[in-house]
């Protein structure tokens, strides 16, 4: 054990940051208009296929 009576306060140990993850990820706007573009051409590429072929 570490011995603390020498009047000196003990030093405390830093604070760690939880690691984000993957909702912190997808709440990223630039990534949200993304994966929106992406949608949008599948959708329309489902429509095309059902609708006009």
């Amino acid at each position: 054990m570490f011995e603390t009576s020498h009047g000196e306060p003990p030093v405390p140990a830093p604070v760690v940051e939880e690691p984000r993850g993957c909702l912190f990820a997808l709440s990223q706007p630039p990534l949200m208009i993304f994966l929106a573009v992406i949608g949008i051409l599948l959708l329309l590429a489902a429509v095309h296929d059902l609708f006009l072929l």
